[in-house]
């Protein structure tokens, strides 16, 4: 496997899991990545994703978070499950339903449609 690619293969998973813990590190991860990262940016992807994981999701961060991952379904998903999609954030920012919930959701359809990049990803697992 080459340095890209085990790069590339480990921000895939940690990818939505940051983008909730941290904003701040996901764009700073996103910028290390940008060109042609060696293996040394590996140990700072490491490095950094410890350091979001040290910062409580928001409910903002977490909104932002399903939004992206919500992205994927868009255009495959019923009306039901698009209902159901727009539901789960009302009821989230009500502080009705909690982010295992939006998480739990968004894995099934991950499932369902087999997005496999979701599918893969730590934040559902």
């Amino acid at each position: 496997m080459s340095d890209r690619h085990a790069i590339e293969k480990k921000w895939a998973k940690e990818k939505y899991k940051v983008m909730m813990h941290s904003q701040k590190h996901y764009e700073r991860i996103r910028k290390e990545l940008k060109g042609n990262p060696d293996i040394e940016v590996l140990d700072v992807l490491d490095v950094l994703i410890d350091e979001a994981m040290e910062n409580t999701p928001t409910k903002g961060s977490i909104i932002n978070t399903y939004n992206h991952m919500w992205g994927y379904f868009k255009k495959v998903c019923t009306e039901k499950e698009r209902t159901t999609a727009m539901d789960m954030e009302e009821k989230f920012k009500a502080q009705e339903v909690e982010s295992e919930a939006l998480l739990k959701f968004i894995a099934e359809l991950a499932d369902k449609y087999e997005v496999k990049y979701l599918q893969n990803s730590s934040v559902l697992q």
